[in-house]
Order: C-alpha cells, then sequence, then structure tokens
C-alpha cells in the first residue's frame, strides 16, 4: 500500500487491513504517484520509484472485495511485481493527473 491504507494511518480501511492481514514490510514497485486531491493515485507510467508496504491478507478474500469498493469507480486493483521479488496488488488510479501533481520522491508521507 503506497497511500491511506498503509499503516501511518488510521481510517477505517487501513484499521481492517491491518486487523486481517500481516505486515511482510517495506517494498517499492516501479511507477509514479501523483497527488489526487487529499490522497496519492498510482500510474504506471512515467517510469519512477514508487514507496509502499506489503501485506499478505489472512485468507479473508472478502477484505479485497471490501477495498475494491471503497476505491472504485477512481482505482482499478492491478497486479505488478515488487522489488522484493513478489507479485502485489496495488490501486492503480484511472484518471490523468496533471504531471505537475506528481510526487517526485514516490513517497506520500514524504513528498
Amino acid at each position: 500500500m503506497y497511500g491511506t491504507l498503509s499503516s501511518e494511518f488510521d481510517n477505517q480501511y487501513a484499521r481492517m487491513l491491518r486487523a486481517h492481514s500481516e505486515l511482510i514490510g517495506g517494498a517499492t514497485v516501479t511507477g509514479s504517484i501523483f497527488r489526487v486531491s487529499d490522497y496519492p493515485g498510482y500510474k504506471p507510467d512515467p517510469p519512477g520509484v514508487v514507496h509502499g508496504e506489503v501485506y499478505r491478507l489472512n485468507g479473508e478474500e472478502r477484505i479485497l472485495a471490501d477495498l475494491d469498493a471503497w476505491e472504485a469507480p477512481d482505482f482499478q486493483r492491478i497486479a505488478v511485481r515488487a522489488s522484493n521479488g513478489e507479485e502485489v496488488w496495488i490501486y492503480s488510479f484511472l484518471g490523468e493527473p496533471p504531471l505537475a501533481d506528481r510526487i517526485a520522491s514516490g513517497d506520500f508521507c514524504a513528498p
């Protein structure tokens, strides 16, 4: 997770994720994040590095359905390869944010 679902946030969905998963650790993915209102949006392009966290669900696939519903309609869950070698899910922003809104550091909490 690269945004408001990560461990630095205390919203309803971040708490739900933590209650039903195990934090594996930090990882990066290729792509960029953009400021979209009060949250970030991931795009695979332009190339860059996006910092986030990897969680392993505790066998409760309904959590994915709940997160998908919360992220919709602006985001779609896609699979990407993380720096730890694992294929992970990430929410990709479906809109086209201005390039000027790109978070150059790739870290939403440390832009």
